[in-house]
């Protein structure tokens, strides 16, 4: 694909995406109804839906980039699982954040260790540990090693965060499930619209962080380079 007809995607990306947060942000605040008990906190589960989905998604590409840097060893499989994680630990806090503000409208309490909370905890540090690791080596080769593999451990909090409302008691609803979504009609598109509007924005953070780590490794082989060539005694 040439160049000008990638810059146009992009372009018409950023575009379709502000309607969809707006019509988004509309649906979740006015349009859907309030809950009969929890009234209007309630419209705090669509923002919590929707960042829980996008964080699920975000670590699951971080996992299947890592994987692909462990096989094929390039540097763009590395920077496509970093910009996923980074996107998806931001995302994960927003679950954390806004499940505290729901809980504590609908159980009275700001934390309570169900297994859901807790899993959803220890997969942030997990990721937030990933972070940290990346941090820790200015070697390219060391650090996407060390990080695909600390990735791929971590991913297995993710189906147990999935399944741990089902496979211990725990206080945290259940909403889908395979008799269908237990909430009223517009609450479903409230929730579903949530969802498509952040899956849009996660989108666009991917492809902006990818090109600046991209641009970063660029750079930083540049300057290795010029370093080489300045070392070099005369001839």
């Amino acid at each position: 694909m040439d160049p000008l007809r990638k810059q146009l995607i992009r372009e018409n990306a950023f575009i379709l995406a502000l309607p969809l947060v707006v019509g988004a942000l509309y649906a979740d605040l006015i349009w859907s109804p309030d809950d009969r008990v929890l009234g209007a906190s309630q419209r705090i589960f669509y923002f919590h839906m929707g960042a829980a989905v996008v964080a699920a998604i975000a670590f699951t590409l971080t996992f299947g980039a890592s994987l692909g840097y462990l096989l094929i060893k390039n540097l763009r499989w590395d920077h496509m699982a970093a910009a996923s994680a980074e996107i998806g630990t931001v995302f994960t806090a927003m679950v954390l954040f806004s499940g505290i503000l729901w809980g504590k409208a609908a159980w009275g309490v700001w934390w309570t260790w169900d297994p859901r909370l807790t899993s959803t905890l220890i997969l942030w540090v997990l990721f937030a540990g990933y972070l940290l690791l990346r941090e820790w080596s200015d070697d390219p080769g060391k650090r996407a090693t060390y990080s695909a593999v600390l990735a791929i451990v971590a991913y297995i909090d993710v189906p147990i965060d999935y399944m741990a409302v089902r496979w211990w008691r725990s206080v945290h609803p259940v909403v889908i499930t395979t008799q269908g979504i237990h909430m009223a009609p517009k609450m479903i598109d409230a929730m579903l619209l949530s969802m498509v509007a952040m899956m849009a924005i996660f989108v666009m953070w991917m492809v902006i962080r990818v090109r600046l780590l991209d641009a970063e490794s660029r750079l930083r082989q540049i300057y290795q380079r010029r370093h080489q060539v300045l070392q070099e005694p005369p001839s």
